[in-house]
């Protein structure tokens, strides 16, 4: 619901690594769980990376909601038979469900509704993604004053309106300054220099969609999702358009490659949330997230031999 990675495991950390701890869970285990899997929140929509894509690519946004949804599906099940391998070998458990299903999904419904929202209005024609997230602003106000009654006050009110200004505030300047530097890169002609000696590499386009898989990997270590799209993505698409290759698969491939980036150090924020949240140093965390991220790599691979899975879904609708 949130789209973005570190606010995922903000949301979600602090309420499932304590509960999976006080239930046999390993912390480091625990939280490792949650970090990597966050980062199914930019691949399946709604997704900030997507709207991102979208405006610098000039791909439809509504097209790349509906294809993020099977590879992230994927990547979700990739990531889930390797838990409940390593739970079964460790003998986690957890606890008994005490309430049935139907009940807890009653009680929250309201939350489920979200994504129902935003989704339906984008594929409903109702308003765009950019209208949608002031759509979902209101209906979280509504539902967190009128529902759940947790807006209680004005100063709880304004202490959210101001950590969304700051938070946001952070993220249009990175923005701003890549949307800088890529507008001087193409005006001086570094775009097309670039492009041209990676095309100058090799004429495979295996071999050169194996290369920049490498460079988005390793530009996720070093730099956050955004600013990537807006330093690389200009790069890219002259190849893109090159070999022909489909441009919503194209940044489906690049943000599961984003995705991998939020966990691998040294500029691996939802690692750093996931480990503040678990009281933990970046070396207890790491050794549990391998094994995830392995499976993460593997369910990237996949995707990247098999575009249908990716294009098929926006086909089926007409997007």
């Amino acid at each position: 619901m949130s789209g973005s990675g570190p606010a995922t495991v903000a949301a979600l950390g602090l309420i499932l690594i304590p509960a999976m701890v006080k239930n046999g869970y390993d912390k480091a285990f625990a939280a490792a769980n949650v970090s990597v899997t966050s980062g199914l929140a930019i691949v399946i929509p709604p997704s900030i990376a997507f709207i991102v894509y979208g405006g610098i690519a000039d791909a439809s946004v509504p097209a790349l909601f509906a294809a993020g949804i099977l590879p992230g599906l994927l990547v979700a099940g990739f990531l889930m038979l390797t838990v409940y391998l390593i739970s079964k070998k460790r003998g986690y458990r957890g606890l008994p469900r005490q309430e049935s299903t139907w009940l807890v999904f009653k009680d929250a419904i309201w939350g489920v509704m979200t994504p129902v929202i935003i989704l339906g209005g984008i594929y409903g024609g109702i308003f765009t993604p950019t209208e949608a997230a002031a759509v979902a602003i209101f209906y979280g106000l509504f539902v967190g004053t009128f529902i759940y009654k947790t807006f209680n006050s004005w100063d709880k009110l304004l202490h959210v309106l101001f950590e969304s200004v700051k938070a946001t505030a952070v993220i249009m300047f990175v923005v701003t300054c890549a949307g800088l530097f890529a507008w001087v890169a193409s005006t001086v002609g570094l775009v097309e220099r670039g492009a041209a000696v990676l095309l100058a590499l090799s004429d495979n386009p295996w071999a050169l969609l194996f290369l920049i898989n490498v460079i988005l990997l390793a530009a996720g270590m070093i730099m956050d999702a955004i600013s990537i799209y807006y330093v690389l993505l200009p790069f890219l698409l002259p190849i893109v358009h090159h070999f022909a290759w489909d441009p919503v698969w194209f940044g489906i491939m690049m943000t599961v490659n984003l995705a991998v980036g939020q966990v691998t150090p040294p500029v691996a924020v939802n690692l750093y949330v996931g480990a503040q949240i678990a009281d933990l140093t970046m070396e207890e965390m790491t050794p549990p997230v391998i094994p995830l991220l392995l499976a993460t790599l593997v369910a990237l691979a996949v995707i990247v031999l098999f575009p249908g899975l990716s294009t098929f879904l926006p086909t089926l609708w007409g997007l």
